[in-house]
């Protein structure tokens, strides 16, 4: 495979936000194969070389191409500069390092656009699938299930998503990345994206700002909105849902507190 190289400048410099983030989520998922495929890297030792020339790529171009925006990155020091700025970039080269060492397809590249804490604009790379899911560009989703889908961890599910999906009759699936459990939502693979136990704002900035320009539900566990750009970047709960199933799944999280 070989790698896409970014277009010429007047190409990049004519892009909207949408149409870049879904660019540079692309070209990063591109370079991260070839990272994994040239056979130079194995186990730890592949994932800290793909964050780092997928980070490397992804914060020199938006660096570039926004130098008045702020840019919050997993794999980049924090500073407070972005604080004090309206649109702040907040993006997470890769998203799912174990799946994607394993060369599964459930990892992703998340580029978004937050505008006054709001997840405006954005994309999620699949690499794995060859697809990208942008807000600019919203793909028909299929029909619900009729026995709805849960998303969760493979390896751990949260107690409370499986305390959720035993009172509403769901079907648990097992899945790794956030950016794709979220996508699944979007590609109607699954109705429901419930977590808890701990996120931080590049794990669901993108995959929030592309569930919600398909319609669906994307807010925190309590039912309040999902707000970026915050001084302590930890996000530890989410959920993500056809518009259909959120009333339910709140009220029953809600039971679970009470």
């Amino acid at each position: 495979m070989r790698t896409p190289k970014l277009l010429d400048f007047r190409e990049i410099a004519a892009m909207t936000d949408a149409e870049l983030a879904a660019h540079l989520a692309n070209v990063a998922g591109k370079i991260l194969i070839e990272v994994r495929d040239s056979g130079m890297f194995e186990g730890k030792s592949l994932g800290k070389a793909g964050d780092e020339t997928a980070n490397q790529f992804l914060v020199h171009a938006l660096r570039q191409q926004r130098p008045d925006d702020g840019l919050l990155s997993e794999e980049s020091k924090d500073t407070a500069d972005r604080l004090s700025k309206e649109r702040v970039w907040i993006v997470d080269p890769v998203d799912g390092t174990r799946e994607y060492g394993e060369a599964r397809t459930d990892w992703a590249v998340h580029v978004a656009l937050c505008i006054d804490g709001k997840p405006e604009t954005g994309a999620v790379a699949l690499p794995g699938l060859d697809t990208v899911l942008r807000t600019d560009a919203p793909i028909e989703m299929p029909e619900s299930a009729e026995t709805p889908r849960m998303v969760v961890s493979r390896t751990r599910p949260a107690a409370e998503a499986v305390a959720v999906s035993e009172a509403i009759g769901a079907e648990l699936v097992g899945m790794g990345s956030a950016g794709a459990k979220a996508m699944a939502i979007v590609r109607g693979e699954a109705e429901i994206y419930l977590h808890t136990g701990g996120q931080y704002e590049w794990d669901s900035a993108a995959p929030a700002a592309v569930a919600l320009a398909h319609g669906l539900h994307a807010s925190r566990i309590d039912g309040s909105p999902l707000v970026y750009n915050n001084s302590d970047t930890y996000m530890p709960d989410l959920l993500i849902c056809r518009p259909e199933w959120a009333e339910r799944v709140l009220a029953e999280v809600a039971k679970l507190a009470a």
